[in-house]
């Protein structure tokens, strides 16, 4: 206890009750533990919401007795998040913008923040794991959580060994939610029924479409253009490629339906749909801007298990071949379906993520 009392912790608390128990966790060890707490751009501020959250973060700090800091990040959230979100639309791809996030602001300016203020560790509620080895060519491993169903890896691909030696993952050995639920009634802490946050934070459950609308009033850059088939035989016209995404099946309006995105042709402005979603199932993939948490690029080929998305599974696969500078293309066991140009796709090798790129 009393070495853990010279090691200086930053929680970044977002209101929520996974960082809040990550910080009681830590303060019950007897660590230093200070309170980071973030305002990042909204796309309809929301000041009621956002002195709720607040609040809730400075309650938590008084229980736990420890000081609470609180940074202004709107400007670089937008510049680096949410310009990011837009021009992904714009190209006609689907972004990731949890991905870029952890990357840019949580362990990019947070971290900095930490080290600045002569914390050793920035701690997040994150479910994810992290194991220390004693490898010439990787130190820290990062491995998923321990409950599955929460895991968030998937979004965590983009670390690298400078970002592991300094991050803690006190949520990620936890069992379930329900159980993290549990402690902070037991802890006594505010979060404890706070709702999960599963859609584009900035957003606060706007619709994407009318988030686009809003930036863009005169509509997509592009116009409208035509859906046609997968013989391109031309069925009607679409609103701007930007509002469809690979898999979609909502708000194709045209006759004989179930329709389906099974791929978009942005040079020509083009949508292509199907009647039968197998025609949207690819065994291939190339991916770019890979990062691997190593630090060392691994022998090729290499079997592994891949994911495309979050709420998937990873399935079996290969890293085939280098195609270009960070490219890679990966062919999987099974068929996939709706593989979408802008999402990530990361690479595990048992329970740890080797690292991910984003698919082209």
């Amino acid at each position: 206890m009393s070495k853990n009392k010279k090691t200086k912790i930053a929680v970044a608390l977002s209101g929520g009750v996974d960082s809040s128990v990550a910080a009681a966790l830590l303060k019950k060890q007897g660590f230093e533990v200070v309170g980071f707490h973030m305002r990042l751009w909204q796309a309809v501020p929301d000041k009621k919401q956002q002195a709720e959250i607040e609040k809730r973060v400075k309650e938590t700090c008084r229980i736990l007795d420890i000081k609470v800091f609180i940074f202004d990040f709107k400007k670089e959230f937008k510049n680096s998040v949410v310009d990011y979100f837009i021009d992904s639309y714009k190209k006609g791809i689907t972004p990731n913008p949890c991905v870029v996030c952890n990357a840019a602001v949580k362990f990019g300016l947070l971290l900095e923040k930490a080290k600045e203020m002569k914390c050793n560790y920035l701690s997040t509620g994150h479910y994810a794991r992290i194991k220390r080895c004693q490898l010439p060519t990787a130190n820290y491993k990062l491995l998923r959580a321990k409950d599955r169903n929460k895991d968030q890896t998937y979004f965590l691909w983009k670390l690298g060994q400078k970002q592991l030696a300094r991050v803690l993952f006190p949520v990620g050995g936890i069992e379930s939610k329900q159980k993290v639920r549990e402690l902070a009634k037991e802890f006594g802490l505010p979060t404890f029924a706070t709702p999960e946050s599963n859609d584009v934070c900035f957003l606060q459950g706007m619709n994407i479409q009318n988030f686009l609308k809003q930036i863009y009033p005169e509509g997509c850059p592009r116009g409208s253009g035509d859906i046609v088939d997968v013989k391109g035989q031309i069925l009607g016209k679409h609103s701007g490629f930007w509002f469809y995404t690979i898999g979609q099946r909502k708000g194709i309006f045209l006759p004989g339906g179930p329709w389906y995105v099974v791929a978009k042709d942005v040079k020509k402005n083009t949508l292509i749909v199907s009647n039968d979603e197998k025609d949207s199932l690819r065994k291939e993939l190339v991916c770019e801007g890979v990062n691997w948490i190593s630090g060392a690029e691994p022998r090729l080929p290499l079997k592994i298990s891949a994911k495309i998305r979050y709420k998937n599974d990873s399935d079996a696969a290969i890293i085939a071949e280098k195609t270009g500078p960070k490219k890679y293309r990966i062919v999987f066991a099974q068929p996939q379906r709706a593989i979408t140009p802008g999402q990530s796709v990361v690479f595990y090798r048992g329970e740890e993520l080797l690292g991910g790129g984003v698919i082209s």
